[in-house]
């Protein structure tokens, strides 16, 4: 016997059961599932109502086109979602790889046009120079948009000896900082939905408890195939046939 099986053979592994004492146990324990759904629902609206600090300060950054304010990070988009990570001298791995725990974040981003949708931008920063990190998307197929820190950015948002995400929204061109989320709080993120729960407008469906007024479409309908939001602004009338005909049954 190995010492994998040997492992395997000490586990203390739950009772064997038959497949009507499983799905009752597995409903059992639904109930507690849905529960905590709904408690990440009613987190997820509280978040929407908390109130917003403003950013006065300017901050430069180094991007692939040159220099970059906050307010170009947003690509024109109303929400910016900004996650510190870690590449630069000093970090281990440097200078062929970013931080373990950030790239293994990386790692798990969604497609962003998603995210774009939803008019919602994802950026990263760290404080490695744009060929550095250039040469690190390229060798990791990361596709983020990703910028060089220049100035007390990192600091300021409490950043700078930790990763964190910091979401913001901008009115015109007055910037706001709405949420922070850090430490255990960054493992979660990575799907489009957990990054537009952090955000101030949400996932803009119209189940949603937000604030009146805040933009809100039918769920479903507004999903699309990640290369074809551009080309089409209305939802797919063939796509919007199966929704109306499962939800009719």
């Amino acid at each position: 016997m190995d010492k994998n099986q040997q492992t395997q053979t000490n586990m203390s592994t739950p009772p064997i059961v038959s497949p009507q004492e499983w799905e009752a146990a597995r409903l059992q324990l639904l109930v507690k599932e849905k529960e905590l759904t709904r408690a990440r629902d009613a987190l997820a609206a509280q978040r929407r109502r908390m109130p917003w600090q403003a950013v006065e300060k300017q901050y430069v950054f180094d991007g692939p086109k040159g220099k970059a304010s906050l307010l170009d990070l947003f690509d024109g988009r109303r929400q910016l979602i900004v996650y510190r990570a870690f590449f630069e001298p000093g970090v281990f791995g440097w200078p062929e790889h970013a931080c373990r725990g950030c790239s293994l974040g990386a790692d798990q981003v969604a497609h962003l046009a998603h995210l774009n949708a939803r008019d919602t931008t994802l950026a990263f920063v760290s404080r490695a120079p744009q060929t550095e990190i250039e040469r690190l998307k390229a060798r990791m197929g990361w596709k983020m948009p990703w910028y060089t820190i220049t100035g007390s950015f990192d600091t300021d948002f409490g950043v700078h000896e930790w990763h964190g995400h910091n979401i913001f929204f901008r009115d015109g061109e007055s910037i706001f900082r709405t949420y922070f989320i850090n430490n255990r709080g960054d493992e979660a993120m990575g799907s489009t939905w957990s990054y537009l729960d952090l955000t101030p407008l949400g996932r803009q469906e119209q189940w949603e408890d937000s604030p009146q007024g805040y933009p809100q479409s039918p769920p479903y309908k507004w999903w699309n195939w990640h290369d074809e939001y551009a080309a089409a602004a209305r939802p797919d009338p063939r796509w919007v046939k199966v929704l109306d005909s499962a939800q009719a049954t």
